[in-house]
């Protein structure tokens, strides 16, 4: 899957913020279905998504959808509804362990059927907000349909009542749990996703914990306002500086290797070819983003 540095959540009830959120630069939205959205309210928001989807898409815009979950299932009724060509996945909350991420898959397979689209089109992202889905985290990784897991800390939300730590700016109480959730998707194959910073306005205290998150190896986060989407997608795009450092690290193994050597001093450093590897994935990655 095409990386993605932001997923912008965007409430499903609100059609001047559906409309708005394709000027907001994220690489991809959330409809959400779910949280942002009062109960009295679901149906209607559920029709009105459905309705938006192929507009936004006809925009450029990548969507995802995030939807409810019942009483012992997810629902079925949003999957019916949003599982539309174009949609690139759905993101499901609170899942007990791997059972509910295969049952969300079979239910997403049912979907696509009926919507006539190739079994498997539809990609799924299990948010991790119960202790055993967190520890469980490798073997949710594991299914097929799963494109990425969030090991994400919003202060005082589902992550941290699960866990029962306290909350800090630093994020040092959950720095252990976020390195399970990379380990867990490298290994897979599949993305990890961070975030949430909740404190809307403080873009300098989103700045830090992005580049926290960023050098654990997430590979982007959740968004919950456009303002911060500016900010999370610089945080996770190698800059100009780095990318010039990276091509002068492959440049330099260049030289030493047509003068028959495998390793060079560069920049006060040993390389080799392991690290100008690592050079050459994160020059790959610039280029995606700047594409």
């Amino acid at each position: 899957m095409k990386p993605i540095r932001s997923f912008l959540f965007v409430p499903g009830n609100k059609e001047s913020m559906l409309d708005k959120a394709v000027n907001a630069g994220a690489d991809a939205l959330i409809l959400d279905l779910e949280d942002s959205v009062p109960p009295a309210e679901k149906a209607a928001a559920r029709a009105l998504v459905a309705g938006k989807i192929p507009e936004l898409i006809a925009k450029g815009q990548r969507i995802w959808v995030r939807i409810n979950r019942t009483a012992h299932i997810y629902d079925l009724d949003d999957l019916l509804a949003v599982v539309q060509p174009g949609v690139e996945g759905i993101y499901i909350s609170k899942p007990w362990g791997p059972e509910d991420v295969h049952m969300a898959s079979c239910m997403i397979a049912e979907a696509e059927s009926r919507a006539n689209l190739e079994i498997g089109t539809i990609k799924l992202i299990p948010l991790l907000e119960t202790a055993r889905s967190m520890q469980l985290c490798f073997e949710i990784a594991q299914i097929p349909r799963v494109a990425g897991i969030v090991g994400a800390t919003a202060k005082n939300a589902d992550v941290g009542r699960a866990l029962k730590y306290v909350w800090t700016a630093e994020g040092r109480e959950s720095e252990y749990l976020k390195s399970r959730v990379v380990m867990a998707a490298r290994a897979a194959g599949k993305l990890p996703i961070g975030g949430i910073w909740q404190q809307i306005k403080d873009l300098d205290g989103l700045a830090k914990a992005s580049q926290f998150d960023r050098q654990l190896g997430m590979a982007g986060e959740l968004a919950l306002h456009p303002m911060q989407v500016e900010t999370i997608n610089r945080t996770y795009t190698p800059t100009q500086d780095e990318v010039a450092y990276y091509q002068g690290m492959v440049d330099a193994l260049a030289q030493a290797q047509a003068n028959g050597r495998a390793s060079v001093m560069y920049d006060g450093e040993h390389i080799d070819i392991a690290h100008v590897k690592t050079a050459h994935d994160i020059i790959a990655l610039a280029a995606e983003y700047r594409a």
